[in-house]
């Protein structure tokens, strides 16, 4: 009598009749198996008794099949313990199918600058963009509301949420960009997000119709914002920048989607000025355009009072602001949200609803107590305090021993600070060393679409201390003057 539970996750016939022929067959099927990794390496094996039971053979075929497998080199067998599966060289993967053949659309090739944007998982001292430090978090406390938020005597919920997000997160979404942002907006304007990207995604899906919009990203510019909307088959124009931030009497009439980062422009670091905030507004009231607006380190300013968000400015729902807690907490949290005009709520939540629903219910309750109970607010207060002392360091260092070869660039907000080449024909020259004593630090023009783009270099502040900005950057200064 066989049993009803197969014991191999995949079919496996006996075989014809006879002992020798149901070898044969059990033979090839589990060697085939353990080539295309079906049973992968140090597996064990279930018993001979057991498979004999399950397909209703002998034994005696099942243990015949196993010594084949042993004598080959498949299996391993040990006293007193199961067979295993032996370390063996797997069967070679099949050819990738050309792009050209149709089956991956060129659009979605890695781009060139993935490297420069991307991060490891360990803190490590360089210079690298976009990871903020977070060995200064409260982790006790981050702990301790995720417990809490798994507990369902505090509500705990472990069902399909609304796609907007939890209701207390955009609350306390809400409060917080009024406070630190002065945005003008209520929780159900509030769509919750897995990151900034995921705005980006959603937002492209949503605006770009293949082959007919136009939409103008800063050049140099993040390139995940552009590359969605590209990806969505948008025609996207690169628009210089200069120090007053978006030339937006550069941006071309068709635009229908502008994308611009104003707080602190990645990745000059610049801040747009007043006149061209009201310039781009009037030209997304005039050309029927829409903005992006990604406040993505907006809360960490130094210095004077910040200039009023585009949201706020915005009289006519025109302005979408994205922003996100990578850079405030860290970015594995992968928490980002949007605030929407009214016009666009229902169609950003039907999206979000077929992206991924909801995201993770008890991590958003963690994050709305760890914003309510004012835990975000300190950290960053704390936080501005120690980057401030970190961006004191790399501007001494880029005014004085390094003047000969960088001009910084003024920013007043931010975890990253870029410098413009003194001797911009010199920068090709210059890079090498710079990689080389300034690991992480991203050159300008690698983030421009442009030939004739801005030479220089930005340089992070999140992942490298006072000590260490000096340090490295004296060796940077000897290898230069070399």
């Amino acid at each position: 009598m066989t049993s009803q539970e197969p014991v191999f996750e995949f079919p496996l016939e006996p075989g014809p009749a006879g002992t020798r022929g149901r070898v044969h067959a059990l033979h090839q099927q589990l060697r085939a198996a353990i080539l295309d990794l079906r049973l992968r390496p140090g597996t064990e094996l279930p018993s001979t008794r057991r498979v004999a039971m399950a397909y209703g053979i002998a034994r005696n075929t099942v243990i015949a099949a196993y010594d084949l497998l042993v004598a080959e080199g498949y299996v391993i067998t040990r006293a007193g313990a199961k067979a295993v599966v032996a370390e063996v060289a797997t069967r070679a993967a099949a050819p990738t199918p050309r792009l050209a053949d149709g089956h991956l659309r060129t659009r979605w090739q890695p781009p060139s600058w993935s490297s420069a944007v991307s991060s490891g998982d360990a803190w490590t001292p360089d210079f690298r963009l976009g990871v903020p430090d977070h060995r200064e978090l409260p982790f006790d406390v981050w702990r301790r509301l995720l417990a809490r938020a798994f507990h369902p005597r505090h509500g705990a919920s472990f069902g399909y949420q609304p796609p907007h997000g939890r209701p207390r997160l955009r609350e306390a979404i809400a409060g917080h960009v009024s406070f630190a942002r002065a945005v003008a907006c209520r929780a159900e304007d509030v769509i919750v997000t897995s990151g900034a990207r995921q705005a980006f995604d959603l937002l492209a899906r949503l605006l770009v119709v293949p082959g007919r919009t136009v939409v103008a990203v800063e050049d140099p510019g993040y390139p995940t914002a552009g590359a969605a909307m590209a990806a969505a088959g948008a025609d996207v124009v690169p628009v210089p920048v200069d120090d007053e931030g978006l030339c937006v009497d550069a941006l071309p009439p068709q635009a229908r989607v502008v994308y611009v980062t104003p707080s602190h422009q990645y990745p000059t670091g610049v801040a747009m000025s007043m006149a061209r905030r009201r310039a781009l507004l009037a030209f997304a009231r005039e050309r029927d355009a829409l903005v992006i607006e990604d406040d993505y380190d907006g809360e960490f300013r130094y210095g004077t009072r910040p200039l009023d968000a585009l949201q706020t400015l915005d009289r006519d729902g025109r302005v979408v602001y994205v922003g996100t807690f990578s850079k405030s907490l860290f970015p594995s949290l992968r928490m980002g949200y949007v605030v929407s005009p009214e016009w666009l709520r229902d169609a950003l939540a039907a999206a979000k609803e077929r992206a991924d629903t909801c995201g993770n219910a008890q991590v958003q309750d963690a994050l709305a107590d760890f914003i309510l109970e004012g835990h975000l607010a300190r950290h960053v207060r704390r936080m501005r305090r120690v980057y401030a002392a970190r961006r004191t360091a790399l501007c001494g260092m880029l005014d004085g021993p390094l003047s000969p070869w960088f001009a910084a660039i003024p920013s007043e907000a931010g975890i990253h600070v870029a410098a413009r080449f003194v001797d911009a024909e010199r920068a090709d020259a210059l890079l090498p060393r710079v990689r080389e004593y300034a690991a992480g630090a991203i050159p300008l023009h690698a983030l421009s679409r442009r030939d004739d783009g801005v030479r220089g270099v930005a340089f992070g502040l999140g992942c490298v201390g006072e000590a260490e900005i000096r340090e490295r950057l004296k060796t940077l200064e000897k290898a230069l003057r070399r």
